[in-house]
C-alpha cells in the first residue's frame, strides 16, 4: 500500500498560504466534491475566467489542486497522490455548511450536476434505439465481446454477473449461456425499455434489468461474482467512484472488466455523443483499481480506426487474514 502523502513544514507554510483567500478556499471545497473544469466553476463562482484560472494556477503550484489537461478542456481536481491532498480534505470538513456563500456555490454546483445528467440523459433517450450500431463505431463491437468474454474466463460458469450501465442489454445476452443470474442497471428508461425487450425477445429469463445509479447500486457489499463496465466511464462525472463502488458489490477474488478507449483527441465526440473524458491512460485506471482493492491484470489493446478500445481486468483483493498465535490470545482472555 502507498504511504500517505506527507507535507515538510515549509511546503505545508506556503499551502496554507495559498489556501488563505475566499475564492481559493472556495473553489477548494467544490473540487474536494468533484472534478470540475474552468468554465464550470467559472459558472458557479460568478468570476471572471481569467480570474479563475489565476487563483487555480496558484492551488496547483502550492500542490493542492492538481490540473488534468485533456483535449480542449482540463479538469481541476483533488488527486489522492498530491502530497496536500489530506489539507484539502481537513479544510473542507471545518468550512460552514450554512455560510451563504458556501451554501450558494453548493446548489450552483448540483445545478452544473443536474445539466450534465440532463445532456446525458437526453442523449441516450435520443440514441436509444440505434445504440449498438454507435458503440460499433470505432472497432468491431464483436472483438470486444471476445476480448470481455475471455477475460471473465472463458467457458467457466458465472453465479452472480452484474452489468453496469447495460444499455440495451448486448453483454447480457452474449453472457447469458454463462450465468446463473444476470442483472444489468442503466439510468435511462428508453435504454431498459429496449433491453427487456431484448431479453424477452431471446428468451432470456435468468437476466433482469433495472435502473440505478452505478455511483450507489442497489446490492449489498461482496455479493456478485464478476461484473462489467462497459463503454460507460467516458459519460461518467466521477469514473474512480464507478469502479469504487463496483469494488464494494463483488466478492473477494471476484472479477471486474471494464472496457472503454484510450486517450484519443477526438474532441467532437463531446458535442456528438456526449462524452466526458476523452479515454483513460492504463496509468490511470491502475490506480483507481489499486484505491480500490483491486489487482489489474496488464491491459488488453484493440486497435480501431481511429480509436483504440482498452480492455482491464481487475480482480478483489481477498481480506487480509490474522494469524493469533495462542500466547495472543490467552492475553487477550
Amino acid at each position: 500500500m502507498n504511504a500517505e502523502p506527507s507535507l515538510s513544514l515549509d511546503v505545508l507554510m506556503a499551502a496554507l498560504r495559498a489556501a488563505a483567500e475566499p475564492t481559493r478556499l472556495r473553489l477548494l471545497a467544490l473540487c474536494a466534491d468533484s472534478q470540475l473544469t474552468v468554465s464550470e466553476l467559472t459558472q458557479i463562482l460568478g468570476q471572471s475566467q481569467p480570474r479563475v484560472s489565476r487563483h487555480l494556477k496558484l492551488l496547483c503550484e502550492a500542490g493542492l489542486l492538481e490540473r488534468v489537461p485533456e483535449g480542449t478542456w482540463a479538469f481541476y481536481r483533488v488527486g489522492d497522490r498530491l502530497a496536500g491532498a489530506p489539507l484539502v480534505r481537513a479544510l473542507a470538513t471545518l468550512l460552514p455548511a450554512s455560510d451563504p456563500i458556501l451554501a450558494r456555490d453548493a446548489e450552483r454546483l448540483v445545478a452544473v450536476k443536474r445539466a450534465r445528467a440532463d445532456t446525458a440523459e437526453r442523449y441516450f433517450r435520443d440514441n436509444a434505439a440505434q445504440w449498438s450500431a454507435i458503440r460499433s463505431l470505432h472497432i468491431d463491437e464483436a472483438q470486444v465481446e471476445a476480448a470481455v468474454l475471455r477475460l471473465l474466463g472463458q467457458g467457466a460458469p458465472i453465479d452472480d454477473l452484474l452489468d453496469i450501465g447495460t444499455g440495451t442489454g448486448r453483454l447480457l445476452e452474449i453472457l447469458a449461456p454463462r450465468v446463473k443470474r444476470g442483472l444489468g442497471v442503466d439510468m435511462s428508461r428508453d435504454m431498459l425499455s429496449i433491453a427487456r425487450s431484448n431479453l424477452e425477445r431471446a428468451g432470456i429469463k435468468h437476466c433482469q434489468v433495472r435502473q440505478a445509479d452505478m455511483y450507489a447500486l442497489p446490492l449489498d457489499s461482496s455479493s456478485v461474482d464478476a461484473a462489467v463496465i462497459h463503454q460507460v466511464l467516458h459519460f461518467a462525472d466521477e469514473p474512480q467512484k464507478a469502479i469504487l463502488e463496483a469494488a464494494r458489490v463483488l466478492k473477494p477474488q471476484g472479477r471486474l472488466v471494464i472496457v472503454d478507449f484510450a486517450p484519443h483527441d477526438l474532441e467532437d465526440l463531446r458535442a456528438r455523443h456526449a462524452h466526458r473524458r476523452l479515454g483513460f491512460a492504463d496509468a490511470e485506471l491502475r490506480h483507481w483499481c489499486a484505491a480500490a482493492g483491486l489487482d489489474l491484470d496488464p491491459v488488453t489493446a484493440l486497435p480501431g480506426q481511429p480509436l483504440t478500445v482498452h480492455v482491464w481486468r481487475a480482480v478483489k483483493r481477498a481480506p487480509a487474514v490474522v494469524h493469533v498465535t495462542p500466547s495472543q490470545k490467552s492475553a487477550a482472555e
